[in-house]
């Protein structure tokens, strides 16, 4: 192994563990020059294969990845299975989330895929909160349904009745279909309403219907790994686009689930066996951006308060879907609960139609016309028309997804430059 573990707590002067804040553990956790030459950084380790040192020794390795012996491999065996580059980034990963262990992948997606492929069978059903992501969305509703698996959902900001009532008609589903309950899937804050899902209920809802051991999985991506940690509210895995805020120079795509050992093990034989692992150099990538991960969210977060208090002003903007400026006392109190910041990624609903919406994307000329978020730069985009579009109309009208919606992913420019930027551009609508 090259990897090293780098303590988590240093002794202070009175000999009192001091447990050392993520923003720090991210400059060296998981790794020790002394292993690599003196590198100060983690080199990439471009290579598919690892030399054993000795056959019992690949024996073994086998035994772990394979499953025949429990654990996992406690070696480097193939790049498809493991690697130095991506088990420092894993380390580094659940200490944001305060998890067990982690994994990443090739892509959010390929995450998501390989976390609802290991959960569920033939039969089963999933209960989802909605709006989600569109091609989550899609691929539980039309690539997993040809496979015989079912799903019910519910909206973003059901309580706790609502979200019973979801589960026992998808455990009433799950048993008519021959199968069972596989997996609560949620999705806070919503894409793109911002819409938030009450973790704590769903949990709540969950154990009263006798089903404690269906795993609730969160998609994170919004408001991680700084803003919310929904393992300490109640959920059992945490999903990523690490593309977005936890690489956020808008230079790779990479996805990453956190949760406890025994969720993690059978989606990580499952990743070894589609090869969905994440590649050496985008990895080491990811290991330079949390490095500074804290810095970017909270600058783009105070940006974003600053920009919102002028968008929600302005005489063409009908309303914000802001987690800084929530209206519904439910919201709200979620926010309070589960929240500790209100994030940069925003909803700005324009007066008017879509005409009006690409009248104010075209006149950007600060923010980019983008889909994806959580960059250093600002990103603008029209949901209903790019990255739902294929969601039908009567679901994007049910779940608040208009043609006045543009969702904004405020980056880390000057604020009063961005404000300048949007009232150009809403002078053209």
């Amino acid at each position: 192994m090259v990897m090293m573990v780098t303590t988590e707590t240093i002794m202070t002067t009175d000999t009192t563990p001091r447990k050392l804040k993520p923003s720090t553990l991210m400059m060296g956790l998981g790794y020790d020059p002394k292993l690599s030459e003196g590198a100060l950084k983690p080199p990439i380790f471009l290579t598919s294969t690892f030399a054993f040192p000795s056959a019992a020794d690949g024996k073994r390795h086998f035994e772990g990845i394979t499953g025949k012996r429990p654990g996992g491999s406690d070696g480097l065996v193939y790049s498809r299975f493991n690697g130095p580059n991506q088990q420092i980034l894993e380390e580094r990963l659940a200490v944001w989330d305060g998890a067990e262990e982690s994994l990443v992948f090739s892509s959010g997606m390929s995450a998501i895929a390989t976390l609802l492929l290991a959960q569920c069978s033939q039969g089963d059903v999933i209960v989802h909160s909605g709006p989600l992501y569109a091609a989550t969305e899609g691929f539980i509703a039309r690539t997993l349904s040809r496979f015989g698996i079912g799903y019910v959902d519910f909206p973003a900001g059901a309580d706790q009745p609502e979200i019973e009532a979801a589960l026992a008609k998808g455990k009433a589903l799950a048993a008519a279909q021959g199968g069972k309950l596989a997996m609560i899937y949620l999705e806070s804050p919503a894409n793109p309403t911002n819409a938030l899902v009450d973790v704590e209920a769903v949990a709540a809802a969950r154990d009263a219907l006798g089903s404690s051991d269906v795993p609730i999985a969160i998609d994170n991506t919004f408001l991680g790994p700084l803003w919310q940690q929904p393992l300490y509210h109640g959920a059992d895995i945490v999903v990523y686009s690490l593309t977005k805020y936890a690489g956020g120079h808008s230079d790779l795509v990479a996805g990453g689930l956190s949760g406890a050992k025994r969720w993690m093990d059978p989606i990580r034989m499952l990743r070894n066996t589609m090869g969905t692992i994440l590649d050496p150099n985008t990895s080491w990538m990811l290991l330079r951006s949390l490095e500074t991960v804290e810095l970017r969210m909270t600058r783009s977060g105070e940006n974003a308060a600053k920009v919102c208090a002028y968008l929600k002003a302005h005489p063409k903007v009908e309303r914000l879907g802001y987690l800084g400026d929530i209206s519904d006392p439910r919201q709200q109190d979620i926010f309070n609960r589960h929240c500790s910041g209100a994030g940069s990624t925003f909803s700005v609903f324009i007066k008017g139609g879509e005409a009006e919406s690409f009248a104010f994307l075209d006149a950007l000329r600060i923010a980019k016309l983008a889909v994806s978020l959580g960059g250093t730069e600002t990103l603008a985009s029209h949901p209903a028309a790019m990255t739902h579009l294929s969601v039908p109309d009567e679901r994007k009208a049910l779940l608040g997804i208009t043609d006045n919606l543009v969702r904004i992913s405020v980056g880390i420019e000057d604020a009063d430059d961005l404000i300048a930027d949007f009232e150009q551009a809403l002078e053209q609508v």
